[in-house]
């Protein structure tokens, strides 16, 4: 399988059980709206990045995706409630996500609060009662998400960000602590609880560690060149955000032309981490393919 149609499957795969996951039943019929606004969110599309880090890391460590469904479902469901979040007037104020109306424009803000908060618990109900995972495992995993999820993780990177609007000092060491909450938090959970499900060693987990936190922060920063450079029909969100939001960026600090320079670097090195990994091609072109959204 080449790597576009192992992405492909990956993707199609996931869709397929977040369903499962979330389907309405006897004890949850009555709940239909709260469970639509959570799948509308859930498959608004994009190409399920942190569930495919759960699947290829699991599998470069010598294990079955399989195994790892539960986890790269929890951090697609962890991932899209962070994004009907983010979306609210409250916080970044998104009319758009993926070319289709935020959740709480099709639903209310009410609504889409309320599907945010089920989509963050109703990851740790489906890890815990996977029955191909050890108890062992299911703690590890649990432990690995909730933290990267919290305070010192993506929610709290959300808030750094939310401050540094209010801030005229940020510099490159404050965007990376905040990057590596927002951003970089979820993507090592992914990496990390791929290996687990393998069974992996407590050296190849860091060493997935340290890929992951490089390759959060070039995603980051590529990001913030594609908020300037790119547009809303090809994002599927608006653009020029950033710059309405008084937000100081790896593009504000060093322009699009060295932010893209910093953002290959970091790649680089993400890269140099892989080589600790057997089964690593796959995830090697799917960094590669990371990098190049901004070329």
């Amino acid at each position: 399988m080449n790597f576009n149609d192992k992405m492909k499957f990956y993707a199609e795969y996931t869709q397929k059980k977040l369903k499962e996951y979330n389907c309405p039943d006897s004890d949850t019929e009555k709940q239909k709206t709260l469970i639509d606004a959570m799948n509308y969110s859930l498959e608004a599309g994009g190409k399920r990045i942190r569930p495919v880090l759960v699947y290829s890391f699991c599998e470069a460590c010598g294990g079955d995706y399989k195994k790892a469904t539960a986890p790269a479902c929890a951090i697609e469901m962890i991932h899209t409630f962070s994004l009907i979040h983010d979306d609210l007037p409250a916080m970044d104020n998104d009319d758009f996500r993926r070319g289709k109306p935020s959740c709480h424009k099709k639903f209310g803000e009410a609504e889409a609060i309320l599907a945010g908060d089920a989509l963050a618990l109703l990851p740790f109900e489906i890890i815990s009662g996977d029955e191909n995972l050890s108890a062992d495992e299911k703690v590890k995993i649990i432990s690995v998400l909730s933290k990267a999820s919290g305070k010192s993780g993506m929610v709290g990177g959300q808030m750094i960000d939310m401050e540094n609007e209010r801030r005229s000092d940020v510099d490159e060491d404050n965007l990376i602590n905040m990057y590596r909450g927002k951003t970089g938090a979820l993507i090592m959970a992914s990496c990390v609880m791929g290996c687990i499900c393998a069974g992996a060693d407590e050296f190849h987990i860091k060493k997935a560690e340290e890929y992951a936190y490089k390759l959060g922060l070039a995603f980051q920063i590529i990001d913030d060149i594609l908020d300037v450079t790119s547009t809303s029909d090809i994002l599927g969100k608006p653009v020029g955000s950033d710059e309405q939001e008084n937000k100081t960026t790896f593009v504000t600090l060093y322009g699009v032309e060295k932010a893209k320079q910093i953002a290959l670097k970091i790649t680089n090195q993400a890269l140099e981490m892989l080589e600790n990994f057997e089964n690593n091609e796959f995830l090697k072109e799917l960094t590669d393919m990371l990098l190049k959204r901004s070329f």
